[in-house]
């Protein structure tokens, strides 16, 4: 099926911490999902491409909190946090070319931000940022793909040519109102804003909560909306020596940036 907000307080006012989940959180939220979500609270997706390998995994199988970053109303805020997309968080969303497909990626900067690439390193509001879960397959540069933003050397569609022609100050992209910059943690194997453009905020779905089950299959038996009857003989038959325990009910984390 798939194939920080910055908040300025006036500095004459204390500042309020806002609610965070914690540990203990997190897992109660997963329990209440599982025990009583339904697709309006939590739905199920598998990852078919490596765009963010090694966070997630071809295979794995997710369960996305769809309640995260739900408006709060009175009550709710008090009782399941809410939260804003923050830099770092993995989402869930629609695909902005085709609101068909669903796609997962990091979300990398949140509206007012500045983003470039050079030499695949990120530079965020004109500091270079550590990247632990970001995996570099090709050793070579790309100018566009590594050096961005530049002059695109494949195919880029309008919205992504829209973003480099009138988002781009001092070289670097700004995310506008009411949008996400993303990308895949496999830097250089990911389909991602840098050749479709923005994520408006309406499209995202939510986060992926837990791994509930992986198992080792290819892509085009993933990809497949209907189940194919070859990857069904091959659960049959490798049930148990391709299903990666070790990544069963695994909880997913994003990873700040500053």
């Amino acid at each position: 099926m798939i194939v920080v907000d910055d908040r300025r307080e006036d500095a004459s006012a204390s500042p309020r911490p806002e609610p965070q989940r914690g540990f203990i959180a997190e897992w109660t939220v997963t329990i209440i999902l599982l025990l009583f979500g339904t697709t309006s609270l939590v739905q199920a997706f598998v990852i078919p491409t490596g765009s963010m390998e090694d966070t997630l995994l071809i295979g794995d199988h997710l369960l996305v909190d769809k309640l995260s970053y739900a408006p709060s109303g009175l009550l709710s805020r008090h009782i399941l946090p809410y939260d804003d997309v923050r830099r770092g968080d993995i989402i869930v969303f629609r695909y902005p070319v085709d609101i068909q497909q669903t796609f997962v990626k990091r979300a990398i900067g949140v509206p007012g931000d500045h983003i470039r690439l050079v030499n695949k390193q990120l530079i965020l509001n004109g500091k270079p940022v550590f990247e632990p879960y970001v995996y570099h397959k090709t050793e070579y540069i790309d100018s566009y793909r590594d050096n961005f933003p530049s002059d695109p050397n494949v195919h880029v569609v309008d919205s992504a040519l829209d973003m480099l022609q009138n988002h781009v100050q001092n070289g670097d992209v700004v995310v506008p109102p009411g949008s996400i910059f993303a990308m895949g943690d496999n830097r250089d194997s990911s389909l991602d804003s840098r050749y479709w453009g923005f994520v408006p905020r309406d499209n995202i779905i939510g986060k992926p909560l837990i791994v509930y089950w992986s198992y080792d299959a290819p892509t085009e038996a993933l990809a497949n909306p209907s189940i194919g009857i070859d990857h069904i003989i091959d659960l049959v038959e490798h049930f148990p020596t391709k299903t990666r325990w070790r990544r069963t009910l695994r909880l997913i984390h994003g990873y700040p940036l500053t």
